[in-house]
This record gives structure tokens, sequence and C-alpha cells, in this order.
């Protein structure tokens, strides 16, 4: 009887604590103590993963937080690695409407999710179809900087290539490319390849607008109505700490949602390999505002 009588947890504070007690560490990239008791995330490694503070998870757990904002809500989907079916539960647990087909996703697959996991210290970061960084792993701040101390609504590479006012750049130190004219060529081109695969976005369609009417370069290539992807480039990075590292810049598409999936890597066996690995133990440098 009591089976029967009893009423299943199911909110929104339920929901994500079942989620996270289910997600391995490693499935995050996240070392693996032999002390540790826990079996899945832990709160201050969710907390950390989605860009939430501990205590804000602690509330939403607690039921004291119930109305996440839609920022939130994609963060914690995709840190907990949570299926299009999951995502979109979670959007309804906190009152707000999923994301209608036809937009451009920020919601990252499990599987993808599983390989990026598996890519050990190269450095790699996820962008959506209208270039809005939306995930990177230790190594790619490391090598560029933490993205986190931009606000999220400005990371994007379209935004840092061609900024409008004083828009913050995600990569905090100075990058020079082996020929610029064409990388912007490549980026303006592929964005105007996103409208023809996301028509109604509202999102893409306000950055190009602002983009199109702040910064006189964007306007003067979107002119051009050229269509084609960003695949490839060679870039230096003037790390603080490291001196110059040379990388080989790749990207991959992942399927309908058109993910870029950004890969940067040293020459196997280089100085630059050496410098990247030595980044990565020392971490992001410290940055002080003058």
């Amino acid at each position: 009887m009591d089976a029967m009588t009893t009423k299943p947890v199911a909110g929104l504070g339920a929901m994500i604590r079942t989620w996270r007690d289910r997600l391995p560490p490693s499935a995050a990239a996240l070392p693996v103590g032999r002390s540790r008791r826990a079996t899945g995330l832990r709160r201050e490694e969710l907390a950390e993963l989605a860009g939430v503070s501990v205590d804000y998870i602690v509330r939403l757990e607690q039921g004291r937080a119930t109305t996440p904002s839609a920022q939130v809500v994609a963060s914690l989907a995709r840190a907990l690695q949570l299926t299009v079916a999951e995502r979109d539960h979670l959007y309804r647990l906190a009152n707000l409407i999923p994301p209608a087909d036809g937009a451009i996703s920020d919601h990252i697959p499990p599987g993808v999710h599983r390989v990026l996991s598996r890519l050990g210290d190269v450095a790699v970061a996820v962008f959506a179809a209208d270039w809005q960084l939306i995930w990177w792993n230790r190594s790619w701040a490391a090598l560029l900087g933490d993205p986190s101390s931009a606000p999220p609504r400005l990371r994007n590479f379209a935004r840092e290539r061609f900024p409008v006012g004083a828009d913050p750049r995600l990569a905090q130190w100075p990058v020079i490319e082996r020929d610029g004219d064409v990388a912007d060529v490549a980026v303006v081109s592929d964005l105007r390849r996103a409208t023809g695969r996301f028509p109604q976005d509202a999102r893409l369609a306000a950055l190009i607008h602002e983009l199109n009417t702040g910064n006189e370069r964007f306007a003067e290539l979107w002119a051009m109505g050229t269509v084609a992807a960003h695949r490839e480039d060679h870039k230096t990075i003037e790390h603080p700490s490291v001196g110059p590292v040379m990388v080989d810049c790749d990207v991959l598409t992942d399927g309908d949602s058109e993910f870029k999936i950004v890969i940067m890597t040293p020459e196997p066996g280089s100085e630059d390999e050496t410098k990247l690995r030595l980044a990565v133990v020392a971490g992001p440098p410290v940055t002080t505002s003058g």
C-alpha cells in the first residue's frame, strides 16, 4: 500500500540530483581519486561544469530555487549530458519552453561528450552553428585563456573576429594567423551558410544584424555573398607563460546541428607540443586588471 500511495519524487531538484548521480566523473573528463565515494558528479563539479555557484546547485536540488533562467537550464543540460528528450523535460520542469525545432541548438549530445572526454590533453572547444562558444576543455583554457571571463552572450567567435564596440575577446592572448583575410572570409561565409540551415533562428539573425551594422569589415564581406564552411587554419598563440605556440586548427562539423568542434594541435614531437603540455599542467595564467 505504501508503495502505491507514495508520491514519486520527480520535481526539478530531484531530477537534477538523479542525473548528477548517474554521470560518472570520467564521462566529464574529471579525475577519479581513490578516496572518492560518490559514483556520480559532486555538486561542486556540476557547478563548475555548468558555470554556476555551488550554492545555487544546492538550492535547486533542495527546491529553494525553482525558476532558473533558460541560460542556466541549457548549461545544466550540457553539463549533465542529457539527451534531447531529457533536456526538454528539464526545461518544462523549470516552467520554460524547450528550444523549438529549427532553432540553432546549444545542446551537445551524450555521444559527442564521450568523444570529447577521450581526447586527453588536446585543446578542443565546441561552437554552435552561429559560432557561439558552448563548451571547452581545460587545455583550451590553458592555451587561449579561460573564456568564462566573458559574459555568456558575448562568447562568440564571430564577435571576436568582427568586434562591435568593446566586445571582449575569447582568446585572452594575441593570436596570429597564417592568413587572417582568408579566415575572415571563411567565418562570414560560414555564417551565411547557417542562415540557410536556420532561417528562422532569432539569435543568428540578431548577431548578423549587429555585426552588419556595427563592423565595417563584416558588412563588406557579407555583401560579397560567399557561402562556404570554415574548416582549417594555422595559428600562433602568444602565450604569456610558455611563449609562442604554433598549432594547426581543424574544424569538424557534427551532423544536422552544425556544431563546430574546433581542435588545436601542435606538430607531434615538436617544441610547441612541449609548450602546450607545460601550459596545461600550469593551468590558465592568472590575469589582473590594470
